[in-house]
């Protein structure tokens, strides 16, 4: 309200308000003290109810201010008016103000000039009279967005509690402010969280919440440092003198602290400027120039004095603004000490194919051309993206000092907040907010994360939130949006980044240049930066830069990535350059019905004349009406729906991983299984230590090949290993078939035993003699690859007896037997002749007991160690049962 007056000259008024209103008196007249006392405008107080009537609060009015501003309740408005229109006050001299915060009559009642019930037949009279009054009320939004928001929450009232709202209840503030309110405080317990700090400290929350701006369904909100809200509000005018038809003539914005004239005033009594705040000669007759007594001099020195006053007056309050933002931009709140910076020496791992082809200011990619790239660090218990600059020496100048200022304001939902640089070389570097989930390239090219529709509509309107809202800031335009910057974070909102710093970058020398760099980054350019160098940025060329992201969402697919393998990136850079009546552009084969609005809109970002590219604001709101109702404006409903799609991209490649994991654990089980028994590898797995163990009982079979040096002296290498793995992968097949475990292969030596590390009674001789005949007559059939014509001539041995078993070392580790039964198994392989099975009394002994062995005496042996040894040969197994031989 103060900025209408000052731009008016106006610096003197009067106010009648009602002091038994408490809503007056608690939250509006100390707004309007604080204002007027900050910009040094002189206002008197007049309570209307101190007075015996309204024409006596009107004329105390008058005799203090020529601008008198009415806080009071609607029909009080009316009456003053009238009684204005009586004093004949309605005749250009004065300008009437009345603050009317929002259409709600039950709060303010009616303001109309209008007398429904209890008509006086004054209407003309009242309608005459407003026309010298305008009306300041808060800004009422014109988005898709806030009307959507009206609709849901008169839909909700009627449907949940049954309740409809009164006529002229219209606007819904207190329910949008209750909305924005929860966005503020879920923006500072989001950043206590962060920075690990307690939500249940009322004062750290509340200063979370000062100083800072965000966007709510209201529009762009601002709280001030002193925790107060500066609102946006509109001035009405009745324009329509005729039907009495009030209108928004000016708006002004909290936020940005901007004045916006929509319309023009209508002065009453014909006049074509604002009327003085004062007459002429002054409220007391002080003005000099009223009395004619005083000479011209006089006159002269006072309209000398009064000009100088009024250009100390303009000038002062301006050079003071250079003052505080030169101060501001010089106090350094920006700047960060590479010290403080504690990195983590770790990468977020990238799905993309192409991470490597653009910075992308979150972790995990890397820029290949030159020394640029960005890794993760934690700045005061905070995990943030460092992208580090290989230069020199920064030059601090006055743009770039504005620039970083500027840069600290930023703040919004979709896009990346910037905590400030380290200018302290060779550690020159800018950091940024953190992204967990990586970049939208990363996203799109990873193959697991699954994506639909509502998805995809909601990552395009986040992206064109975040670019209407850069393109609304002190920085006008981003430059360099793409895919690879255009981040997500935690809750999988979209949030734009590596924007602004342009003066600093150019004063690092930091400017890419075009001819070096990787031309697969040009293909987010418009045509129109492609051609001509020295062209900057704009936010024509930002629309189309997001024209191309929105067909990467779309289609999943690398810009131009049909055409990129048909005739290479360079000469699609030179079509693009050469543009032409049908310039080339992103092919998509086939669209639906449902997405041909989208596509429509898609190809307007891209049109090859930047004057046919839509707003960034016309973007975002065609987005959002494509979208359908698949993007709730519902700051719950749009966390739940993506956290929703992201637990189902999680449950299906959980489920992709898990098979997989099993199928590898079956196979190293296997493997493992192949290796030691298996209940010894399920003690190892379960990590219980495996001690060794006497068995009472077993037997044992010990074989080698006859001639087997010589058959190696005259064979290669490869052709030995060919012959050995053939011939055990032969006898590994029979083996299978009896109750036996294979302790070990060395050489052309196969050493199996029965009876452990399960014990199986006295079947062991049994299960090794069946086992051993099988094998002979294996050996029998067996083909040399290389020598085909070759037979090969296995001896065998056999004994029974108890022996330890045990697992021996950690890397590689065997299940060995040890004790004499091995030893003596062993001599009588050695001591054995070429194709016959020999074997000892102990297990001709056992084997009797079956009566199904054919068995001969080969009689007294003399063995290394154990002195004459009377042994047998195995022929045969007669009679043979299904059970002796499974």
């Amino acid at each position: 309200m103060a900025e209408v007056f000052l731009k008016y000259g106006w610096r003197r008024c009067s106010i009648i308000w009602d002091e038994t209103k408490s809503y007056w008196r608690t939250v509006l007249m100390p707004s309007l003290r604080i204002r007027f006392d900050e910009d040094e405008i002189t206002y008197y107080e007049f309570d209307l109810d101190s007075f015996a009537t309204p024409r006596e609060a009107m004329e105390a009015a008058n005799k203090k201010g020529r601008i008198i501003l009415l806080v009071v309740n609607g029909p009080d408005v009316r009456q003053l008016m009238l009684e204005a229109f009586d004093m004949d006050l309605i005749n250009g001299d004065y300008a009437f103000f009345s603050f009317y915060p929002f259409n709600n009559k039950l709060f303010f009642g009616d303001d109309n000039w209008r007398k429904v019930k209890d008509p006086d037949g004054r209407d003309e009279d009242a309608k005459f009279a407003y026309q010298a009054l305008m009306n300041f009320k808060l800004y009422e939004p014109e988005s898709e967005a806030f009307r959507d928001f009206q609709r849901e929450y008169t839909l909700r009232q009627k449907r949940d509690y049954n309740f409809t709202r009164p006529p002229g209840d219209d606007f819904g503030y207190l329910s949008v402010a209750m909305h924005d309110a929860v966005i503020l405080y879920s923006l500072a317990v989001n950043e206590t969280l962060a920075e690990n700090g307690d939500i249940r400290d009322g004062a750290a929350m509340t200063r979370k919440m000062w100083n800072r701006t965000f966007e709510g369904i209201y529009g762009t909100r601002k709280i001030n440092e002193n925790g107060d809200r500066d609102g946006d509000y509109s001035m009405w005018d009745m324009v329509d003198v005729d039907n009495g038809e009030f209108k928004v003539v000016a708006n002004f914005y909290g936020a940005t602290n901007e004045y916006e004239e929509i319309g023009d005033i209508f002065w009453p009594g014909g006049r074509t400027e604002a009327p003085a705040d004062s007459p002429f000669c002054g409220y007391e007759n002080e003005n000099p120039a009223c009395n004619q007594d005083n000479t011209s001099t006089l006159v002269i020195a006072g309209i000398a004095v009064a000009c100088f006053l009024c250009i100390l007056l303009i000038a002062i309050p301006l050079i003071y603004r250079k003052l505080r933002l030169d101060a501001e931009a010089l106090n350094m709140s920006w700047k960060i000490r590479y010290g403080d910076l504690v990195f983590t020496d770790t990468f977020k791992s990238s799905a993309s194919k192409r991470s490597s082809l653009s910075l992308s200011m979150s972790a995990g990619n890397e820029e290949r051309m030159g020394q640029i790239f960005a890794k993760l660090a934690n700045l005061e218990g905070r995990t943030v993206v460092v992208k580090n600059l290989s230069i020199s020496k920064v030059d601090l100048t006055k743009n770039v000092l504005k620039e970083l200022r500027n840069m600290r304001t930023l703040e919004h939902a979709n896009i990346t907040r910037f905590i400030g640089v380290c200018v302290d070389p060779p550690n020159v570097c800018v950091v940024v907010e953190y992204c967990p989930k990586g970049s939208l390239q990363d996203v799109l090219q990873n193959d697991s994360f699954k994506l639909d529709w509502s998805f995809k509509h909601s990552l395009m309107i986040d992206m064109a939130k975040g670019l209407h809202y850069i393109h609304g800031s002190v920085l006008g335009l981003h430059g360099r949006l793409s895919s690879s910057n255009c981040t997500i974070d935690s809750r999988f909102v979209l949030k734009l980044t590596d924007f602004g710093l342009h003066e600093f970058n150019r004063s690092a020398k930091q400017e890419e240049d075009k001819k070096t760099m990787n031309k697969d980054k040009l293909l987010w350019q418009a045509p129109e930066i492609l051609r001509n160098a020295v062209v900057e940025s704009s936010r024509e060329s930002d629309v189309y830069s997001a024209g191309i992201v929105i067909y990467e969402i779309i289609t999943r697919n690398e810009p131009f990535e049909s055409e990129r393998l048909d005739i290479g990136t360079e000469a699609i850079i030179e079509k693009l350059k050469s543009g032409g009546r049908n310039p080339i552009r992103p092919h998509i084969a086939e669209i639906d019905d449902e997405n041909k609005e989208l596509h429509a809109l898609m190809c307007r970002c891209w049109a090859e004349k930047p004057d046919d590219r839509p707003s960034a604001k016309a973007l975002l709101t065609n987005l959002r009406k494509l979208s359908k109702g698949s993007n709730s404006e519902n700051i719950l409903d749009n966390l739940l729906t993506r956290m929703e799609q992201y637990a189902n991209n999680l449950e299906s490649l959980v489920e992709e991983r898990t098979a997989a994991f099993l199928e590898e654990k079956k196979r190293s089980e296997t493997l493992l299984y192949e290796v030691l028994p298996k209940t010894v590898a399920d003690q190892l797995k379960r990590g219980n230590a495996v001690d060794p163990e006497t068995f009472e009982m077993v037997t044992i079979f010990f074989s080698d090949i006859v001639g087997f040096t010589s058959l190696s002296a005259a064979s290669t290498p490869m052709q030995v290993v060919a012959l050995l793995n053939d011939l055990y992968t032969c006898f590994d097949s029979i083996i299978g078939n009896f109750d036996v475990y294979k302790v070990e292969t060395i050489g052309d030596a196969y050493m199996v035993v029965s009876g452990l590390p399960i014990p199986n009674g006295s079947i062991h001789a049994r299960e090794i003699a069946g086992m051993s005949l099988e094998l002979l007559k294996a050996v029998d059939r067996f083909t040399i690859r290389h020598v085909p014509d070759r037979k090969l001539q296995l001896r065998a041995g056999v004994h029974s007896g108890s022996c330890v078993a045990g697992v021996v070392g950690l890397k590689m580790p065997r299940y060995c037997l040890f004790g004499d039964t091995v030893n003596t198994a062993s001599r009588m392989e050695s001591n054995g002749e070429a194709l016959k099975i020999h074997i000892s009394s102990s297990t001709k002994g056992i084997l009797d007991t079956f009566g199904t062995f054919e068995i001969k005496l080969r009689g007294q042996v003399a063995m290394k160690g154990k002195g004459q040894q009377t042994t047998y040969w195995l022929l045969s197994q007669i009679n043979t049962t299904d059970e002796s031989t499974a």
